[in-house]
């Protein structure tokens, strides 16, 4: 047997011999009573201890899913603020435009410590006539021009489709509001309108909004000639 083997098998014999000395003296310090005491108040310690860490083990597992389900909450909305920004730089030119008042764009000026006036309501007026209302083409939606088969699209886009659609309805409005008119303010012009739209009715346009191709030109024509006067 080399020299190194037989240092080495007598060292691992006496790291056992010193384990078997250390056993027997905590044993015999076992038997103390005032050792015992001592070892039992580690021994509840310990167990304290062993309950706090699976406490911050399950805190820190809690922490984790949380930081987890905020990095995809926040990934959700970047995907919404891009989506919210593509729509608010292509928006269809057919929709309403919205405008603030100039009262709601001067209450910012307003000193909160100066006292407001209080105006005194004004005489009532007697309600004014009732406009009646005209019915107007709805846009078409995404899905609906989705919907359509591509052979019937050809090239025409959403905004072509809806921006005629628009024209369509500002002609019905012009020709229903000649009809509403009372005929002692029609000018000339809007009197052979009148006449010619009454014209066109039959029994089953009765109660119907409608308008013909030729009236389209025609209306253009008359919208045009207002506002050349106006």
């Amino acid at each position: 047997m080399a020299s190194s083997d037989l240092e080495q098998l007598c060292s691992c014999i006496n790291d056992k011999i010193g384990n078997i000395k250390r056993m027997l003296s905590l044993r015999n310090c076992g038997q103390e009573p005032i050792l015992k005491t001592m070892l039992d108040k580690i021994g509840d310690e310990i167990i304290v201890v062993n309950e706090l860490l699976n406490k911050l083990e399950s805190e820190i597992q809690y922490q984790e899913q949380t930081n987890h389900s905020l990095k995809e909450l926040c990934e959700s909305l970047e995907e919404d603020y891009e989506d919210v920004e593509h729509l608010k730089e292509n928006i269809p030119p057919h929709l309403p435009q919205i405008t603030v008042s100039q009262n709601l764009a001067n209450v910012s000026d307003l000193d909160p410590e100066e006292p407001v006036k209080v105006e005194e309501p004004a005489p009532t007026k007697k309600p004014p006539k009732e406009q009646r209302s005209i019915k107007e083409m709805p846009f078409i939606t995404s899905d609906e021009f989705n919907g359509i088969p591509a052979y019937m699209k050809s090239r025409l886009t959403y905004c072509q489709i809806n921006d005629v659609v628009k024209e369509i309805n500002k002609a019905v409005v012009s020709k229903y509001k000649i009809l509403h008119q009372p005929k002692k303010s029609m000018s000339s012009v809007a009197r052979n309108l009148y006449h010619r739209f009454i014209d066109e009715e039959t029994k089953d346009t009765k109660g119907q909004y409608f308008i013909v191709e030729a009236a389209l030109y025609v209306i253009s024509l008359y919208m045009i000639s207002l506002a050349f006067f106006l």
